[in-house]
């Protein structure tokens, strides 16, 4: 019987050697390589939502009262709660600073951001960027009805306030808002170490805005963890997102760079 005979005509089949777990691992290497950028975005994406999660879960159970007493009164006088350790300015000072992540200032930067994209002919990157950034305001907004989180009362106030606490809403938009804008501004630099300084310096900007929140006592430090995650998070869920529109031709692509 001749061995290339067709299978039904009698020929001897050889099977197929089954791929192994290396063979698995190689290919999901491969992709992994081709497209680090989307997977580490999607993993740190994860990361975020995971750390969310957590953070909610600890402190629906009560788990982290002993570590939010701790932080909030570390920061004060002990011979005076209401107040802050540190010279007057610095409190001066962190009232300027957590007004960065105020509706106010975040609005009017992303108008100006908006409009300046609306009128260089960017339409649909306007409008794209108008709706994550509202999007992620607008989720702010159902997570602290939903969890209903006092605010501190275990020291005084330094500014007012007057939504419920978990997640911060000041924490979580300008990880929002100004790790977004950066991204934007990176896609259009060539060098790295402006991308590196555009990147850390919103990162920063973050950081400062939630830290004043636990220095004024109007959050307990788990609620800026919490929307340090999740504003990071969406703000990482949307670009990805606006990257695959683009490379689908359904958001204007990023012009090139500078010579």
């Amino acid at each position: 019987m001749p061995l290339d005979a067709r299978p039904g005509q009698g020929a001897l089949a050889v099977p197929a050697p089954r791929p192994t777990f290396g063979d698995h691992a190689r290919r999901v290497w491969g992709w992994f390589v081709r497209h680090r950028a989307r997977s580490l975005g999607v993993l740190a994406v994860a990361a975020g939502g995971f750390g969310f999660a957590w953070i909610a879960e600890e402190v629906a159970e009560g788990d982290t009262r002993a570590f939010d007493r701790a932080i909030l009164l570390g920061l004060r006088n002990p011979a005076d709660l209401s107040d802050p350790i540190g010279p007057p300015w610095l409190e001066e000072m962190a009232r300027d600073v957590t007004a960065l992540g105020s509706h106010v200032v975040l609005i009017g930067l992303v108008a100006g951001v908006v409009g300046y994209l609306l009128l260089s002919g960017r339409r649909r990157t306007g409008v794209f960027i108008a709706l994550a950034i509202g999007s992620g305001a607008l989720l702010s907004s159902v997570l602290k009805i939903g969890f209903a989180r006092p605010r501190p009362d275990l020291v005084p106030h330094a500014v007012e306030v007057y939504t419920a606490s978990f997640p911060s809403g000041h924490a979580m938009l300008s990880a929002l808002v100004y790790l977004t804008l950066g991204a934007l501004m990176m896609r259009v630099e060539p060098r790295r170490r402006t991308k590196a300084w555009l990147l850390g310096y919103a990162a920063v900007v973050t950081a400062m805005v939630g830290a004043s929140r636990v220095y004024l006592g109007v959050h307990w430090p788990t609620d800026v963890l919490a929307g340090w995650c999740a504003g990071a998070g969406w703000a990482l869920l949307c670009w990805l997102v606006m990257t695959a529109l683009q490379r689908r031709g359904e958001i204007e692509p990023e012009p090139p760079p500078p010579a």
